[in-house]
Parts: C-alpha cells; sequence; structure tokens
C-alpha cells in the first residue's frame, strides 16, 4: 500500500505578532517525500514557519496546506503530523516503551497494534534493548532516538524536526544527523527540518530554503545553492568558510577594480557586469585559491600576493587569512606546510570561479 500523498505548500504566507512581522509573504513548496530544511539565522522565522505548519501558531495571512488540504484552522491533532522538538520532552517516570505507547494509547489504539507499531520503531532506532529504562538512564543521544521513535510510531504524513541536534556535543550531532537522514530515506515520509547549522542542512537536505529576516532568500539543493547563490546574504551565510568578498567597481578594462586589488572578470561575467563604473561586489569561495608555487598566472587565473596574518592547520586542510592592502582573504591550503605569520605568500585565484553581484541589491549577475 502505498503513502498518502503529503506535500507541504506555504502560500504567501505571513505571520506578525502585534506590529512586528515575523514572516513575509512565503512561497515554498515542499515535495511529496523529500526532506527539506529550513536554514537561516536565529530569528529568520524558520521555528515560526514550522510551528504554523503544525498548528501551534495561527497563520496570520496566506494559506499552508498538507498533501492539498489547507490547514490554517485545523486543530494540531487533526493535522497528521509528528513533531521533534530541541528538548527531547519525555516523560521522566515513564519507561521507553511507555513515552512511545503514549500517543498510541490516548488514541485508543489496539493493544495488538501499540505492540508492532512500538517493536517496529524500537528495531529500526537500535532501542530494543533499552525499551524498559527510563530517561535518566539514557544518554542524550538516546533519549533523541526516543523522541524520534514516538514520532514514528504515530505514522504521520509528514515529520516536523525543530533544531533536534542542538543539545547534542558534536560527534553525536554528527552521527545522529546521519541516522534521521537514512531514516528518512527509510520511511519515505515527508519532512521539514528546522536548523541554523549550515553544514546540517547542506548534508541533510534534499533541497534546502534560505530564510533571512521572515523572507525566503533562495531554495534548492545543496550544492546548487553552495555553487550559485542567488544573493550575497546566501553567498556569507552557506560555507563552512565565507565567500571571500570584494566591493568595487567595473573598471574600463573589464575587470574588477576594488582599491589596490584588480581582478580580471571573465569574459561571461564582463557580459554579466554591464558598463564600467557600475557598483558590482566579487566573490570567491576559498577552496578556489590556492598557493601558486611558482606558476605563472594563465588566462584563467589571477596571481595575488599576501602577508599571512592566521594559519590553522586543521589536519586535511590549512586555513589561511592574509591581508593584501584594505583587504583580508581567507584560503584553504593543502595540509602539510603551515605558512609562518607575517610571511608572504603568493597565491593563485580560479577565475572561473568567481562570482559577481550588484552591490546595490546585492542580486546575483549572470551573463
Amino acid at each position: 500500500m502505498g503513502l498518502p500523498m503529503a506535500e507541504v505548500v506555504f502560500e504567501r504566507v505571513g505571520k506578525s505578532y502585534g506590529e512586528i512581522r515575523v514572516i513575509e509573504g512565503l512561497d515554498l513548496e515542499v515535495r511529496d517525500r523529500e526532506l527539506m530544511v529550513l536554514v537561516g539565522p536565529s530569528g529568520c522565522g524558520k521555528s515560526t514557519a514550522l510551528r504554523m505548519v503544525a498548528g501551534l501558531e495561527e497563520v496570520t495571512s496566506g494559506t499552508i496546506s498538507i498533501g492539498g488540504r489547507v490547514v490554517n484552522d485545523l486543530p494540531p491533532k487533526d493535522r497528521d503530523i509528528a513533531m521533534v522538538f530541541q528538548s527531547y520532552a519525555l516523560y521522566p517516570h515513564m519507561t521507553v516503551r511507555e513515552n512511545l505507547e503514549f500517543g498510541l494509547k490516548m488514541r485508543k489504539t489496539p493493544r495488538a497494534e501499540i505492540d508492532r507499531l512500538v517493536g517496529a520503531a524500537a528495531e529500526v532506532l537500535g532501542l530494543a534493548d533499552l525499551l524498559a529504562r527510563k530517561p535518566k538512564q539514557l544518554s542524550g543521544g538516546q533519549r533523541q532516538r526516543v523522541a524520534v521513535g514516538r514520532a514514528i510510531v504515530r505514522q504521520p504524513k509528514v515529520f516536523l524536526f525543530d533544531e533536534p541536534l542542538s543539545n547534542l556535543d558534536a560527534k553525536l550531532r554528527v552521527q545522529t544527523r546521519a541516522e534521521i537522514a537514512q531514516l528518512q530515506a527509510r520511511l519515505q515520509v515527508t519532512t521539514v527540518y528546522v536548523t541554523h547549522d549550515q553544514v546540517e542542512a547542506m548534508t541533510m537536505g534534499h533541497r534546502i530554503a534560505i530564510l533571512d529576516a521572515g523572507r525566503l532568500q533562495q531554495v534548492g539543493p545543496p550544492l546548487e545553492v553552495y555553487e550559485r547563490p542567488a544573493n550575497l546574504f546566501v553567498a556569507r551565510f552557506i560555507g563552512t568558510q565565507p565567500m571571500n568578498l570584494f566591493p568595487g567597481v567595473v573598471g574600463e578594462a573589464g575587470d574588477l577594480v576594488a582599491d589596490d586589488l584588480r581582478l580580471p572578470l571573465p569574459p561571461a561575467l564582463r557580459a554579466a557586469a554591464g558598463s564600467p563604473g557600475r557598483q558590482v561586489t566579487a566573490g570567491i569561495r576559498p577552496e578556489a585559491i590556492r598557493e601558486a608555487n611558482g606558476e605563472p598566472a594563465g588566462a584563467e587565473t589571477a596571481r595575488l600576493g599576501v602577508e599571512v596574518e592566521l594559519a590553522e592547520p586543521l589536519g586535511h586542510e590549512v586555513v589561511v587569512h592574509g591581508r593584501h592592502g584594505r583587504h583580508t582573504l581567507v584560503a584553504t591550503l593543502g595540509p602539510h606546510r603551515v605558512p609562518k605569520l607575517g610571511s608572504r605568500l603568493e597565491l593563485s585565484i580560479d577565475l572561473a570561479q568567481l562570482h559577481l553581484f550588484d552591490t546595490q541589491t546585492e542580486q546575483r549577475l549572470s551573463a
């Protein structure tokens, strides 16, 4: 038997608290069986959007529909969703089994069905040996799995996750995010996942939706968003090391002139940049910069000398912060040589990976 269709669609959704606008005209479609991640800085409206899907917040304007049915006025219990919160919200006096069973008992599910659903969820989540324990006898990761299990046994149309890994340490976060992504692939349930952690978003989402100040900035597969950020906000936000950005003007020679820095623009970007004098911001990812090693600059590369201000060896790479005039540049170099502070380093910039944005509108410029 196939699962019911369960797209989640926001149409012109707005949310206000009095005069304060938290979400503005949100249009977003979460596809059936997709894992969509809502990501953005604190206060961008992502958790509020999730809570409106759950029915925990009222929609001020626009509509939210689940599986083609508008749910604006439906109480949470009738929306066929299950939510996992940042706090595990387990009943401390109940065993793991009793926590998993609780919602099913409230719905007067037959005993045999409760046993089947709890047994299946415990097996999937590796909780079968922990069913007799109380929450205080579990690690943080195990408690979070019980919270996820409580959502699974309800067999909802949609899973909603609100920053579920924030309370876990770094190693456990990596492990648990992989488990949740694998679980979603196995269960094929439409999932909306909220996080402020862009690494979590990039590694988990089929698509990611980036919000800032209540407005949707871009939506797309993680690599597409990384490689073609729609605007300066996305360029700054996505990437463990942020994109290097150089505000300047288009020069007479079709290059970017930013104080004492000149970067030749490839033909496609030169066409997108328009006439000389236009204010633009060029962007380059740290991994598109490498040590020049005495190679001459080619048609696709630019050479740049920097003074090393900081070098961070991370094992698999060295993150170098260098100064060129008024500009600070971040580059990720190979792991085996850590340049000395104050030393001069010749860098090579891959111009094919240059991004260009209009400084006034902050939107991406494309040919």
